[in-house]
């Protein structure tokens, strides 16, 4: 007893642990998920945000490079570096000019040097600590504009030891006017926006920042020719190691804090600088990813939970059910008999079933073999006829009608070929619905087949049809053609004045042909049941004709149809035929317009 009431225990423990299983491993997986996505949507706001601060800096950066270049071609600079270094007025004047200059437009120095790369005029020029009579030949922006015309380097300043880019042109004399670019203010507004911003150079090392003690940091492994010529070129005392490390999930790691940030990069400038931005992430990506890891768990544990109960809800019904089949079991013992005998009728039913899928089977195959007859009875027909007329025409001399009924001859032989080979393609449930005919060239293929028996009556058709083309086979849509005409000749044989009117009209992209003649039409009995196979109202007849017509037209995309007595002065022949007083049979042929 103890035994069972713990298997029973365990089997509910069991699958509830499972349960608690399957909402962890779901929340995992949708945590992950959703770390994934902030993470992606972070760097794409980082990166957006990366592009505006580094427009800012650019923007800071080219405002300040026109001034040197506007400075080179000044008549006070001009007329200072003429005079010398000490000449009184005209230095006076220029000292006085770039000091207006600098306190206006916020540069941090402007100073020219001569040809000898002396300074002879500076904005601080009133300062203990002016910049006049101070040698810069060492410096590599003034040899750069010497000889290049143009020059520029961050580095410390030599008296203010404060950063900065330095931007130099040549002026007309040879000499050099230098302005001096502090970066405070922006480092100032990149700190007010968050994160962390840097510029790096070529070699990796920082020059412009949000955290000034990252200033002259290598983000990379750099070699000694690399750091002693950064160390000559900026002035710095030394490189300092990288100021951030690398995490395992790629964020970066900040010394003094354990927020883990994201860095994204924008390309390179002219000039080889760089912007990174660092945002704080991981407490915001991992605050949403572990939210929707505990909604998606949480769900997923209740629809687990659930469906446990379902389950075992479930167990306990159909526990009840065996229950209740072993007692109907005991009492159906004497329903067995009467189970046998419906077996026995079961199986004589599928038995019958199969021999009427095998008549079936025979009344197709009959049906088919019918067809190839009423097919090529015509074609037969029309060849004994051109045969009986060549006989006398050629008792009569006229040779070159004889040549004409032969090749006539000839045309329905290939016919029948053509036709019982349609007919075999079409008990292969063939589709011609990828074949084009011009309407015109399939009306006279109909009318030439019944050329001797259409001469006895009036036949109006139209012309000027060169221009539809219809979907559908030549030979096969003739068929239809040829089984309303022949059907009409039949129903006029031996009226007054026979009269059979083709008329055809385009609607949209539709072609309808009607064929409609002045005979004594269809009976109401007949017209019910004209589309059904073995149905005719001639001892002749097989009753198959219209049967394959209307087939074939739907094969093509259209329909072939009787029109009722109360449509039948829709059609404009039809309409022809009842102001005469003789309204007859009317049949209405749709075909699609080939594009």
């Amino acid at each position: 007893m103890a035994y069972a009431s713990a298997m029973i225990r365990w089997s509910v423990l069991l699958p509830v642990l499972a349960c608690l299983a399957l909402g962890l491993m779901a929340g995992l997986g949708a945590a992950e998920i959703a770390r994934r996505q902030a993470r992606g949507e972070l760097a794409v706001s980082a990166e957006a945000d990366a592009r505006i601060r580094q427009a800012l800096l650019e923007s800071e950066v080219a405002r300040y490079r026109l001034l040197p270049l506007a400075l080179a071609d000044d008549r006070d600079v001009i007329a200072a570096e003429r005079a010398g270094a000490g000449s009184g007025a005209p230095i006076d004047t220029l000292n006085e000019k770039l000091e207006r200059l600098a306190r206006a437009t916020g540069a941090a120095a402007i100073y020219v040097v001569d040809r000898d790369s002396l300074a002879i005029a500076a904005s601080n020029w009133r300062q203990a600590d002016s910049f006049v009579g101070s040698d810069y030949a060492f410096r590599r922006y003034v040899r750069d504009a010497q000889r290049k015309g143009a020059g520029q380097q961050f580095a410390l300043g030599t008296v203010s030891h404060k950063p900065g880019l330095f931007l130099a042109q040549r002026t007309r004399s040879g000499g050099v006017v230098v302005v001096k670019l502090e970066f405070d203010w922006i480092e100032a507004q990149w700190r007010q926006a968050g994160g962390i911003t840097y510029v790096t150079n070529r070699s990796g090392v920082i020059f412009v920042t949000s955290r000034p003690d990252w200033r002259f940091a290598a983000t990379r492994a750099l070699d000694e020719a690399q750091r002693s010529e950064t160390v000559r070129d900026s002035g710095a005392l030394s490189i300092h190691p990288s100021p951030w490390s690398r995490r395992k999930d790629g964020l970066l790691s900040v010394p003094g804090t354990r927020e883990g940030y994201l860095q994204v990069e924008t390309a390179r400038d002219a000039d080889g600088w760089q912007l990174h931005l660092a945002l704080p992430a991981s407490a915001s990506i991992d605050g949403q990813a572990r939210l929707v890891g505990f909604a998606v768990g949480i769900a997923m544990l209740a629809l687990a939970l659930f469906a446990l109960w379902f389950v075992l809800r479930s167990r306990r019904r159909r526990l009840r059910t065996s229950e209740l089949e072993a007692a109907v079991v005991a009492r159906t013992a004497e329903l067995r008999d009467e189970m046998e005998q419906r077996s026995e009728l079961e199986s004589r039913a599928a038995q019958l079933r199969e021999e009427l899928r095998l008549a079936n089977r025979l009344a197709t195959l009959g049906q088919v073999t019918a067809s190839v007859a009423h097919e090529t009875a015509q074609p037969v027909a029309a060849i004994r006829n051109y045969a009986a007329a060549g006989r006398k025409l050629l008792e009569r001399g006229l040779n070159a009608d004889v040549d004409g009924n032969l090749a006539a001859i000839d045309a329905l032989a290939e016919r029948i070929g053509v036709v019982t080979s349609e007919l075999r393609g079409f008990a292969r449930k063939r589709t011609s619905a990828g074949t084009r005919t011009v309407l015109a060239e399939a009306l006279d293929g109909a009318r030439l087949l019944l050329r001797d028996r259409l001469s006895d009556v009036t036949l109006r058709a139209p012309v000027g049809l060169s221009g539809i083309t219809v979907v559908g086979d030549k030979v096969r849509i003739e068929q239809i053609l040829v089984n309303l005409l022949q059907n009409a000749l039949d129903a006029l044989a031996g009226r007054a004045a026979p009269c059979i009117e083709i008329a055809v009209r385009v609607e949209g992209e539709r072609a309808v042909i009607t064929v409609c003649d002045n005979g004594p039409g269809i009976a109401p009995q007949i017209a019910e049941r004209l589309f059904t196979p073995f149905t005719t109202s001639r001892d002749e007849g097989l009753g198959l004709g219209l049967v394959i017509a209307q087939d074939i037209a739907t094969e093509f995309g259209g329909s072939l149809r009787v029109v009722p007595g109360e449509e039948i002065g829709l059609g404009r022949g039809a309409r022809d035929l009842q102001a005469e007083g003789r309204n007859g049979a009317c049949f209405e042929l749709v075909l699609r317009i080939s594009k």
